[in-house]
C-alpha cells in the first residue's frame, strides 16, 4: 500500500488508521508547493488533486471516511469496526459520515467565526458538540471500551481543532481526546 501524504494534510487521519491497523505502507510525500498533487499522475489517484489518498493494488481511494472504512474492513483483526449485522454496525457507519457530514463543515464555520445558516446543510457546533458528547456517554471511546475507526475520524476532528489553537470547553471531550493523543499511534499535535 501507499499513502501519499503531506504532514500538513488530512493525510494524517489515513496514517493514524493505517497504524492503528499495523498495515505495513510506504509513504509517498506530495509537496504542495511544487503542486505534485496537482500532477497528472496524482489526479489519476484522486481527481480533486487533494490528501489523503490510498493505493492498495489495482485500488485506489481517497478521503479520510473511505479509506477509514475500506482499512477496518481489510484488516479485521485491529477489531476497528463492529460486523455487518452486528447491533452497533449502524451507529458505527452514522458516526463515520457524521465526522465528514456535519463535525467537520461545522467546526470550521466555528474556527472561522462564520455563522451556520440553514441553507448550508450541517448543524451548528453547539448542536455538534452536543450529539458527540451524548455518544461518547461515559466513554472512553465512541463505544464504550472499544476503539474504532469512528474514534479516528471523529477524534481526529477535535485534534485538528487544537492544532489551530482551540479548544471545545467540554470536560468530558477535552478528557476524549487527551485519551485520543495517548495512543501510541495515534495522531500527534504538531
Amino acid at each position: 500500500m501507499k499513502l501519499y501524504f503531506n504532514p500538513r494534510s488530512r493525510a494524517v487521519i489515513a496514517k493514524w488508521m493505517l497504524d492503528e491497523c499495523g498495515a505495513q505502507y510506504e509513504i509517498v510525500p506530495i509537496d504542495f508547493e511544487k503542486k505534485e498533487n496537482k500532477s497528472p499522475e496524482f489526479l489519476k489517484i484522486n481527481p480533486a488533486g487533494k490528501l489523503p489518498a490510498l493505493v492498495d493494488g489495482d485500488t485506489r481511494l481517497f478521503e479520510s471516511a473511505a479509506i477509514c472504512l475500506y482499512l477496518a474492513e481489510k484488516f479485521p483483526d485491529a477489531q476497528l469496526a463492529p460486523k455487518p449485522g452486528d447491533k452497533d454496525w449502524g451507529r458505527y457507519l452514522s458516526l463515520m459520515v457524521y465526522s465528514t457530514s456535519q463535525l467537520e463543515p461545522s467546526m470550521g464555520d466555528h474556527l472561522m467565526k462564520l455563522p451556520t445558516g440553514p441553507a448550508r446543510g450541517w448543524t451548528d457546533f453547539e448542536t455538534v458538540l452536543n450529539v458527540v458528547e451524548g455518544e461518547l456517554g461515559q466513554g472512553p471511546y465512541l463505544f464504550g471500551e472499544r476503539f474504532t475507526a469512528a474514534d479516528v475520524m471523529v477524534g481526529s476532528m477535535f485534534i485538528w481543532m487544537r492544532i489551530f489553537g482551540s479548544q471545545t470547553g467540554r470536560p468530558a471531550l477535552e478528557a476524549y481526546i487527551e485519551r485520543l493523543l495517548a495512543r501510541p499511534k495515534g495522531m500527534k499535535l504538531g
